[in-house]
């Protein structure tokens, strides 16, 4: 049969019944419209939370693990031994990086790495009257650290460019300062756990949305807390490096301990939990969208099924003007394609339109400076996914039950 003629049958068949065309379509329309919206926004949270995540720590961290394990003295129970001593007092071991400062000029040149800080850091008690309240205290030269973190658009109040200009200098984390009840201009009075003490003003604050950072952290000059910490100036405890590609994170770590012996620590260890909950999202996310195409599909099947049994005459007097199986099949396997393709571009146009009215719509993060809209990820991935599977479906849809009408005998079908 020529590929014309099955042409044009199949668009009589479908213009006949344009409301039953209608409807066809539409069933693969918004089953491939909400696949794209669901899968696009449940993406687009997924992305938001890992790179939240990212943003308030580093990809690699290098630091000197201190060991305060000592086990007990073994006796041997023998004459003459020796006595059992229980309990030992940890050495005092320092956190130190020996030459760390050329260490991190050496990573900092390395391919592939973004951007490298050396800093000192320790735990700290903040007083502020009768208010004391623990946490952490970073000495940082505040231009990498911005290359690293984008301080930048971190800041609630503030300058950086302060903090380097004052040597009693502080930028604390939104939440401590609330905490404390400081603002911009107060002073604080910072003592470690060995008991040195300095009184530093507040010259801005930051807030990245992680309780743990803002709840705790301040940053400093780096010469000021190794100054508190009465260290010389080659003082370093942590190296923070940040890589173009996180997922070159771990090689090049286990790279760095080779190299140089220090621990290192990759940023998928250090967010085990929340790589975790985002495997969990991500299979909920296909779950559900697997689900809502699935549904589609059985929707589109009863429809082109029905279209199939609405034409078993017209499949009977085409078999008696000559046309055999196979005709009958291409026939409405072409208006299936029809079918399929047009509500697929539909389906996508109309998920698309929902995907970017929901991106643009505005969202309170609170403290998260970032994000001021719902997350969103516009990936042509998603789109072809959902255009292939509304025409493979319509082809599906339409073959079994041609093919099964294909079969039928047209004299009884037309003495019936």
């Amino acid at each position: 049969m020529n590929i014309n003629i099955a042409a044009q049958i199949a668009r009589t068949h479908l213009l006949a019944k344009k409301r039953q065309t209608l409807v066809a379509m539409l069933g693969v329309t918004f089953g491939i419209a909400m696949f794209i919206t669901m899968i696009s926004f449940m993406q687009g949270v997924n992305q938001f939370l890992e790179d939240s995540a990212l943003d308030a720590s580093p990809h690699i961290r290098v630091y000197n693990e201190v060991n305060t394990q000592r086990p007990s003295l073994i006796d041997e129970q023998k004459p003459g031994g020796f006595n059992v001593v229980y309990h030992q007092k940890p050495k005092d071991e320092s956190a130190r990086l020996k030459n760390g400062l050329q260490i991190a000029e050496r990573i900092g040149r390395e391919a592939g790495v973004l951007g490298v800080s050396p800093q000192v850091a320790t735990q700290a008690f903040y007083n502020n009257g009768p208010i004391q309240l623990s946490g952490t205290i970073s000495g940082v030269d505040i231009d990498r650290e911005n290359r690293l973190y984008k301080l930048t658009n971190r800041l609630k109040s503030g300058s950086l460019n302060t903090l380097k200009t004052n040597p009693d200098g502080l930028i604390m984390g939104t939440v401590l300062a609330r905490k404390l009840n400081v603002r911009i201009g107060d002073k604080v009075t910072v003592t470690t756990p060995t008991g040195s003490t300095r009184i530093l003003r507040v010259v801005g604050t930051f807030g990245f949305g992680v309780g743990t950072v803002d709840n705790t952290k301040s940053y400093a000059n780096l010469a000021t807390v190794q100054e508190i910490l009465q260290r010389d100036p080659s003082y370093i405890t942590d190296i923070h490096v940040k890589m173009f590609d996180p997922l070159q994170a771990l090689p090049f770590g286990q790279k760095i301990r080779a190299v140089y012996g220090y621990y290192t620590e990759d940023w998928a260890t250090a967010n085990t939990a929340i790589l975790a909950g985002e495997k969990i999202r991500n299979m909920l996310t296909y779950v559900v969208s697997i689900t809502l195409l699935v549904v589609a599909g059985f929707g589109i099947y009863n429809i082109m099924n029905m279209t199939v049994i609405n034409k078993i005459k017209d499949i009977a007097i085409l078999k008696a003007t000559g046309f055999d199986g196979r005709d009958v099949v291409a026939i409405f396997l072409l208006q299936a394609v029809f079918i399929g393709f047009t509500g697929g571009l539909l389906g996508l146009a109309i998920g698309f339109g929902l995907s970017y009215l929901l991106s643009i719509t505005p969202f309170n993060a609170g403290d998260f400076l970032s994000i001021k809209t719902f997350p969103v990820i516009f990936d042509g991935t998603y789109y072809g996914l959902g255009l292939l599977f509304g025409v493979i479906t319509t082809v599906l849809a339409g073959y079994f039950p041609s093919r099964k009408a294909a079969q039928v005998d047209p004299v009884s079908i037309l003495r019936g």
